[in-house]
């Protein structure tokens, strides 16, 4: 869209950090992924508590969001992306196989190049788009 060009936030760095973070680290999460799926994300800079009177007990930064032009990794449905993240990351210390079991057999995650024994934060934004196009294609439908 060419609305907006881009966007800056000041939030907690430590959100900005889980903006920003990338697979295989601790602050990669679902609101990552989600973010990373409609823009690129930009930290710009930090801003301590004594830029603030009265200073929080919380460091600041800000972050540019730029929506993408041509979206990466598009996926059919964000609905489904959105359920994927939700599922995989409630329960982060499980691997795959165990937290989307019921949405995808070892069979498939290994057909689209995922290792069914990874854990959420070791997926890529990309690889997720995947497996959301993948269900969507291959949901049943609501007429049976």
């Amino acid at each position: 869209t060419d609305a907006i060009a881009d966007m800056h936030f000041m939030l907690q760095k430590e959100v900005v950090n889980r903006l920003v973070a990338g697979p295989n680290s601790k602050a990669y999460g679902r609101l990552s992924v989600m973010a990373q799926y409609y823009c690129q994300v930009i930290p710009v800079l930090e801003v301590p508590p004594s830029a603030f009177t009265p200073p929080p007990k919380v460091d600041s930064a800000v972050v540019r969001l730029v929506p993408h032009s041509t979206m990466p990794y598009p996926v059919k449905e964000i609905r489904v992306l959105s359920r994927i993240t939700t599922e995989a990351f409630n329960q982060r210390r499980k691997t795959i196989r165990n937290s989307l079991g019921n949405l995808f057999s070892v069979e498939v995650l290994t057909e689209l190049g995922i290792d069914p024994a990874m854990r959420a934060e070791n997926i890529s934004v990309a690889q997720y788009c995947l497996m959301a196009n993948w269900l969507s294609d291959n949901l049943p439908t609501k007429e049976s």
